[in-house]
């Protein structure tokens, strides 16, 4: 079995799905990717049983076939290659030879039945949505999501469709990130999936290029349909809390800010906040917002900002990091900051765009 093929559309596809894959593995077969070859066009897999990828080039070959190889050596002789190339991959027992021009590489290979494929999708729903419109559900919540937490569907970003709306939802119990955003066609009943941190990481790596895209929703997997790429998952198997009963309604204190200057009072202000708490206290008065923070060492920040208030006096803390993560996910140049009591979480909104939400739960001082 010969395949002839470009070395830059190689590096690309390799590219495209080595971030599954892991030179040190507990199977060894997880360290390689597949390449299959039919009617000339190779698409190579690699996967870490949790998330798998696919990516597709056109090669010339004298015969179908599929073998495996070691990724990241394969990945390692391509980016030391010429892009401009050609790559010749010659199959002969249990090695593959490459050769270009006066390089040659001889690599060792491992059955291809071995190799772990995710079949298909059962109970699926298909939703088409635009590239940048998903990026931007997944860069404005996928910080809010926990981290090794015991409550393991907190390990992931909620995807729900309703309606017309597709939302992404993200919280470790100490922060809530919610984010919409409208579907050309309307949906049937609620749906909802939990994916993964390792599939929200590679998710949002792929989504870089504009037009639509296909969103498959199963029971157990979802599935992304790019043009050259197809990204597959597995769901976390629980149910997500009940967000939308955190999200405060109506709060009547309502403080209008500018957004980079508030980001750049609440960095400068946790510089001397306690650095395992990274607490700071918010003073909010007519027209007047003080930021406080201190630690062990009795050192001590104030930050002074006029801003547009006319609400109740409140005195109350929050985590800094929390609050400047909400304020990097907002666009537009004011931001809205609304406040029920002294001991209520807070909600965090973009001026211009209701869709984003961020809400935070305030800590003790």
């Amino acid at each position: 079995m010969k395949i002839e093929v470009k070395t830059e559309d190689l590096l690309k596809c390799l590219q495209s799905v080595i971030g599954v894959v892991e030179r040190k593995q507990t199977m060894p077969i997880l360290a390689n990717v597949l390449l299959n070859v039919t009617d000339e066009k190779l698409s190579i897999t690699g996967t870490d049983l949790e998330v798998e990828l696919i990516s597709r080039t056109s090669v010339s070959s004298t015969e179908n076939g599929s073998f495996t190889l070691p990724g990241r050596k394969l990945l390692d002789i391509c980016r030391a290659l010429p892009v401009t190339s050609d790559l010749l991959l010659q199959q002969d027992d249990s090695k593959i030879s490459i050769s270009s021009k006066r390089s040659k590489f001889s690599l060792s290979t491992l059955p291809e039945n071995e190799f772990p494929l995710i079949k298909g999708i059962d109970d699926t729903e298909v939703i088409s949505v635009d590239q940048p419109s998903l990026k931007s559900l997944i860069n404005k919540t996928h910080f809010s999501m926990a981290q090794q937490d015991v409550r393991y569907y907190l390990n992931g970003l909620l995807i729900e469709s309703e309606g017309t709306t597709l939302r992404a939802v993200a919280t470790d119990g100490h922060r809530l990130a919610v984010s919409d955003t409208d579907l050309a066609e309307t949906r049937g009943e609620k749906k909802q999936v939990i994916l993964p941190r390792k599939g929200v990481i590679e998710l949002q790596r792929l989504l870089d290029k504009k037009g639509k895209i296909e969103v498959l929703l199963g029971s157990n997997h979802i599935r992304v349909n790019f043009e050259d790429v197809c990204f597959t998952s597995k769901l976390i198997d629980g149910n997500f809390p009940e967000y939308q009963r955190v999200i405060p309604v109506n709060p009547e204190n309502i403080l209008k800010v500018n957004t980079d200057s508030l980001k750049g009072a609440l960095s400068r202000a946790a510089i001397l906040s306690n650095e395992k708490y990274r607490g700071i206290r918010l003073i909010v008065q007519k027209d007047d917002l003080i930021i406080q923070a201190h630690n062990p060492e009795q050192e001590q920040a104030e930050e002074k900002m006029d801003v547009n208030y006319d609400g109740s006096e409140i005195e109350i803390g929050f985590n800094v990091n929390y609050l400047i993560d909400a304020l990097n996910a907002i666009d537009s140049e004011d931001v809205h900051v609304l406040l029920t009591d002294n001991n209520s979480s807070c909600l965090i909104q973009d001026t211009n765009n209701s869709s984003y939400k961020f809400v935070v739960m305030p800590m003790r001082l």
